[in-house]
């Protein structure tokens, strides 16, 4: 008799503030800004949060050792290139499709993830409100997404 075990929801710890970030900046260039805005440390990770074997997402992360926080920049797209097949003068040509790492939140272009001690995002949001080319920044209740277990890793 073989045994089965589950996971249960409760399992998965979701313990973490968000910030959702609307701008046109390359992933990079927003990672240096919030670290000069914000004194912040962010650094791009070895690998890229990988879903499927062609999605991938870009992570910059920073251990505050000081204040017993983890700061995580995560893109929320990625392009994916498609090849389609047409008759004619171009022939085969490739396309772009954009997958989502929080699907209903397609709007956003980033998240800042906060895992640690919750303390008010204020002063964070402001910060982030006065880098040039970032549209907006806003806290979100990541209690409220249905695929917030993509941001658990």
């Amino acid at each position: 008799m073989s045994t089965t075990h589950r996971i249960s929801a409760d399992f998965y710890d979701d313990n973490f503030q968000l910030i959702a970030i609307h701008s046109g900046l390359e992933d990079f260039a927003l990672a240096y800004a919030i670290n000069f805005n914000c004194c912040l440390h962010l650094k791009r990770v070895e690998k890229d949060l990988q879903f499927a074997q062609d999605l991938s997402f870009s992570v910059f992360d920073w251990e505050d050792k000081i204040n017993d926080r983890y700061w995580t920049l995560i893109s929320n797209n990625c392009a994916v290139e498609v090849a389609v097949s047409s008759i004619g003068l171009f022939g085969n040509d490739t396309s772009f499709r954009k997958n989502y790492l929080i699907k209903e939140k397609k709007e956003v272009d980033y998240f800042l993830k906060i895992d640690g001690e919750k303390k008010s995002l204020v002063e964070d949001v402001k910060s982030i409100n006065k880098i040039p080319k970032v549209v907006t920044a806003y806290p979100m209740a990541a209690q409220d997404l249905k695929s917030k277990r993509n941001l658990i890793f």
